[in-house]
């Protein structure tokens, strides 16, 4: 099948009125030798793609289609791409420039373009729609356990169980840790038992920090915010030399303040992780295949009005727990 000349997307025109996505044509970067084209099939909304959407980290083109967590089918290949016609693939970028001028762009559209080095093979026992949110979400959750190198037994603690949280608390049950859930209240107890945590601790309960001092490893904080929640109290619980990672994208102009005499005692560190390394992603899919993880999502056919009501329902905190994009046939047909 040759290369398109033309793809079809949906973006944001306006960033001062994101809300509301129209579907635009451009003509994508020429192919490339490493190049492959990707027919759409599926693309998670990740919480970034808000933040693109509205401006937030910059506003440097539109049009722009947001989404980098698509999942395709290889329709075109360059000579030297590691992929070939017929693969299915998945792709973690947008919004590159590359010499010629030319814009990449994001997974909300009928195909994508790329560097075959940003695109990964999935396993043939993955399914496409679920195996979306892995490639921002879950990468992002994985990594700083490899970094870590959380192996069986490692005590770990996941604030927050949300889009991100969840997948972290099904990767490090994967890896073999003792898992303890963090959240504000005991609201998501059961959900997080049903998704393996060993333990709960709920963060409104009188004094939980010095009930729990001591008892992780490492913490990895997943909430949209840096510095809401009591950040002391929750690095409280980690035992001598271990490790709190935040690794959401918060707000460009957030501050965290931190006690460095707590820190100083306790012989812990604070840091912070972004997705991961094309490395990262193969062996991050790897472990997934063969742990059959998949996160709860909930689909929505691709089209200007839904991918509206998924931003709206986003801010506000209604989805349970990842969108995903579908309906690429009906709606690119």
């Amino acid at each position: 099948m040759s290369a398109v000349k033309e793809i079809r997307a949906i973006g944001v025109h306006d960033y001062d009125n994101w809300l509301d996505p129209k579907e635009f044509t451009y003509e994508p970067q020429e192919m490339r030798p490493e190049d492959v084209e990707i027919k759409v099939e599926a693309c998670g909304i990740c919480g970034s793609d808000i933040h693109a959407a509205k401006g937030d980290w910059g506003r440097d083109y539109t049009p722009l289609a947001v989404g980098h967590e698509i999942v395709g089918v290889v329709t075109a290949a360059g000579k030297d791409a590691r992929h070939k016609v017929g693969d299915r693939a998945m792709v973690t970028t947008y919004q590159g420039t590359y010499p010629s001028g030319k814009i990449t762009q994001g997974g909300y559209a009928s195909h994508v373009r790329v560097n075959s080095e940003f695109a990964f093979k999935i396993p043939e026992n993955m399914d496409s729609v679920d195996v979306a949110p892995l490639l921002c979400g879950g990468i992002t959750a994985f990594r700083p356990m490899m970094t870590a190198g959380v192996t069986k037994g490692t005590k770990v603690g996941i604030n927050g169980i949300g889009g991100i949280g969840h997948m972290a608390i099904l990767f490090a049950k994967a890896l073999g840790a003792e898992v303890t859930a963090i959240s504000r209240n005991d609201k998501k107890k059961e959900l997080a038992e049903k998704l393996g945590a060993d333990h709960y601790i709920a963060t409104d309960e009188e004094d939980f920090s010095k009930k729990h001092e001591d008892s992780l490893d490492l913490i990895i904080n997943t909430g949209s915010s840096f510095s809401e929640g009591n950040v002391s109290g929750v690095l409280n619980l980690l035992n001598p030399y271990g490790q709190m990672i935040y690794i959401t994208a918060p707000p460009i102009d957030e501050k965290l303040t931190l006690v460095p005499f707590q820190m100083l005692m306790n012989s812990i560190s604070v840091g912070a992780s972004a997705i991961g390394s094309p490395k990262d992603i193969d062996y991050m899919l790897e472990v997934a295949s063969k742990n059959n993880i998949k996160p709860m999502i909930e689909t929505i056919d691709i089209n200007e009005a839904n991918v509206k009501t998924a931003w709206e329902r986003m801010l506000t905190g209604d989805v349970r727990f990842r969108f995903v994009l579908t309906g690429y046939d009906k709606y690119f047909k």
